[in-house]
């Protein structure tokens, strides 16, 4: 095993630079090309069929089947001039990772004959076998009927001469068994209710969508050293592993020079991700080594989430070409900075505003406090919620870890707007208004400036925080699917807004004035979710304190956070809004619980099969060395020099040997827990077991096998220590 790893290692001094070679020194010369996109519908489409398609994306018409042929004809004709000879209806499934299936254009004639063919039907609507798909109790395991439909909204791409169309995906019965679908709903909820409200200040504005820029976080290791790690090989990460002399406290890396193997890996995956239309714009180091960040443009929210797991599937393709493993687990070192997936979420209008910028006039900055206040509101409501939309077993070890946000939801905002909305809160109602005709003149609230660069620091402690024109949710964890957290702000922001709406025409068909009802209940909503509002260092143990004196939730696990998701509260909340019924909502949280209860069962296995059949017969070697060094030395010494000679040599033979004890002893005591929790039948009653009774083993474990590796010589060390997976070569 020894051999094996310094194989690796060699491997790793061998590796040659690849060169990248780009289509063109101008990215808008290839950008988009493999991707179906207004310009090339309107090249390869009918007039009719054009509108159509259009009308689908901006309205959500419908298309007319007939319409749909004349559609997959031109698409099939576009692909197959790019190189695609099958194509795949491309979704979300309740994986977490993206799903296809592949068929020809290919259609046989007879005689030996075939042509390419490509219906209507088969772009609009399929039929996978969906049986081995997590559906948490919507339907049986031998029922596979499940059916893919087209999303016009998201264009269709060709990768690997494939054309792939984006789809949702539901049961027989019509439940989602996707990401996609109530993301979709989520969007529809939210648009009208916040048109009406744009309309109290612009009565031109007719569409309001969601925006969303990620940010994606990711470690690189070398291929021959992940294959070298069977740990990281099934779990994504370093179950064990002493700390590096050196790793991040240099801050040395962050935005640092970016090494020329990564640097060429970055330029291959943006040409990738170009080509698909992708919009990234930044790259850089971040504080652990070996760890990166990339950031596209922002983007309608359903293009951006398809948009980021395609990438993520871009760069495990790219990284194998360059001999790298991409690592997108939140946590897949101890000691050093975990990986999040910043999302940077903002409402936009058809008339081009970003209703989270304020403007130059009275009006404008009051449409601005309006939703901002809204939105503090919905967070404060809807805290336990959006916590559980981002739990996951490698979150959890992320989230309060000194690096992250904590598993605490707080909303920070600024010292300027929390001087304004303080001020609207404080200033009696007579003096926010003034009497004038006038709108703009008779608002009287203090000035916020156009924001232009910054009118808030940045708080990179907290979950939630504006940065200017957006709030950017920074807990969630780097492997996530963005669409969960998006549907469930989307929600709560459709959910508060139609209470708000209802307020104030409450108070005006009692005869106040608009402006003076919007003021009226901002200045409440101000005064009630103040407890979210948190303007300090979220990582300090005093903000833990403070936050329950709030109330507000500190769900630090999995499955105490996912318990939000099938509350009455939270089912009436989708219901109403007709994102998701509660059969959806409990299938949701029977995924997650069996998948926490896996990846822990899974975790568990590999750390004890490392553990026995690795670390343990090298231990036993290395002392059994130590041992007969000892017995030599007693041969060849006089009793007085041996006991001085080998007093540290027995030493270390006796704390080799407790450390051995203790991991034989944890291990079985860990593998007892974890077969009392599999015997329990209740899936939420099971995942707490696995959290209380089986994940505490892991650290007792880790604890007594990374002393080892510092005891044993490193010649016979069979794993690669991180000093080898961290710093590149």
């Amino acid at each position: 095993m020894s051999n094996f790893r310094f194989a690796a290692l060699k491997q790793t001094f061998d590796r040659p630079v690849l060169e990248i070679e780009y289509p063109s020194n101008k990215v808008s010369d290839y950008f988009g090309s493999m991707t179906f996109n207004t310009s090339v519908m309107r090249e390869y489409l009918t007039e009719e069929a054009f509108e159509m398609v259009q009308n689908s994306i901006k309205k959500g018409g419908r298309i007319d089947r007939k319409v749909a042929d004349q559609i997959a004809s031109a698409i099939k004709a576009w692909a197959i001039g790019k190189g695609a000879t099958h194509y795949t209806h491309w979704f979300h499934p309740l994986t977490g990772a993206t799903a296809e299936k592949h068929d020809a254009f290919m259609e046989p004639l007879g005689n030996g004959k075939a042509i390419e063919e490509f219906q209507g039907s088969s772009l609009i609507q399929q039929e996978p076998d969906a049986s081995s798909f997590p559906s948490g109790g919507i339907r049986s395991t031998f029922e596979a009927r499940g059916y893919t439909a087209w999303d016009p909204t998201s264009p269709a791409f060709i990768i690997n001469n494939t054309l792939c169309i984006p789809t949702i995906f539901v049961s027989y019965t019509g439940e989602s068994l996707d990401y996609k679908t109530p993301l979709l709903r989520s969007i529809n909820a939210l648009d009208p209710v916040a048109v009406e409200i744009c309309r109290y200040f612009n009565r031109d504005v007719n569409k309001v969508f969601p925006t969303l820029g990620w940010e994606q976080e990711y470690f690189l290791v070398d291929l021959a050293l992940y294959n070298a790690r069977p740990d990281m090989v099934l779990t994504g990460k370093t179950v064990f592993g002493h700390s590096s002399a050196k790793d991040q406290q240099l801050s040395d890396h962050y935005f640092g020079t970016i090494h020329d193997r990564v640097m060429v890996f970055m330029q291959d995956l943006e040409i990738e991700a170009h080509k698909l239309g992708i919009p990234l714009k930044t790259r850089h180091n971040e504080v652990a080594p070996s760890q990166f960040e990339c950031a596209p443009v922002y983007e309608e929210v359903n293009i951006a989430v398809d948009h980021n797991q395609l990438l993520m599937h871009l760069m495990e393709r790219v990284s194998r070409r360059h001999n790298f493993k991409v690592l997108l687990h939140e946590k897949p070192y101890a000691g050093i900075n975990g990986s999040g997936k910043h999302n940077n979420w903002s409402l936009s209008t058809d008339t081009g505003i970003n209703l989270l910028s304020p403007g130059k006039t009275p009006k404008d900055n009051l449409r601005f406090i309006t939703f901002l206040v809204n939105i503090l509101k919905a967070v404060h409501e809807n805290e336990e919620l959006i916590r559980a939309s981002i739990a996951s077993e490698g979150n959890d070890l992320r989230l309060g870890a000194n690096e992250a946000p904590p598993a605490i939801i707080s909303v920070f905002i600024g010292d300027q707007i929390t001087k304004t909305l303080d001020a609207i809160e404080q200033t009696p109602l007579k003096e926010v208004l003034k009497n004038s005709n006038n709108f703009d003149s008779r608002i009287n609230i203090p000035k916020i400036p156009e924001i232009l660069l910054d009118n808030t620091d940045r708080n990179r402690t907290s979950p939630f925080a504006f940065t200017g024109n957006k709030f950017e949710f920074r807990a969630v964890g780097s492997s996530a699917n963005t669409a969960k957290p998006m549907f469930v702000l989307n929600t709560i922001m459709a959910d508060q807004l139609t209470k708000f709406t209802t307020e104030v025409n409450k108070l005006t068909s009692g005869g106040m004035k608009r402006d003076d009802a919007i003021i009226d209940v901002l200045k409440r909503y101000i005064k009630e979710s103040k407890p979210i509002r948190f303007e300090g260092n979220s990582y300090s143990p005093e903000w833990v304190e403070e936050a329950a004196k709030r109330k507000l939730s500190n769900h630090r696990s999995t499955p105490e956070a996912l318990q939000a998701f099938i509350s009455k509260k939270t089912i009436n909340l989708f219901n109403s809004h007709k994102v998701m019924n509660e059969t959806e909502l409990h299938a949701r949280y029977e995924i997650k619980m069996e998948k926490y209860v896996k990846k822990v069962q899974i975790e568990s296995r590999v750390l004890g099969d490392l553990a026995l059949n690795h670390i343990l017969p090298t231990a036993i070697q290395y002392q059994n060395r130590l041992i007969k060094n000892a017995q030599g030395l007693k041969e060849v010494l006089d009793s007085k020099s041996f006991v001085k000679l080998s007093r540290g040599q027995l030493n270390s033979i006796k704390e080799i040997s407790d450390h051995i004890s203790a991991i034989k002893e944890g291990i079985a005591q860990m593998t007892e827990a974890r077969k009392k929790a599999n015997t329990i039948e209740d899936i939420s009653k099971r995942a707490f077991a696995y959290k209380d009774t089986v994940l505490p083993y892991f650290e007792q474990i880790r604890k007594h096998v990374d002393k080892l590796e510092v005891l044993v010589d490193d010649e016979i060390w069979p794993l690669p220590k991180y000093r080898e997976l961290l710093f590149m070569r």
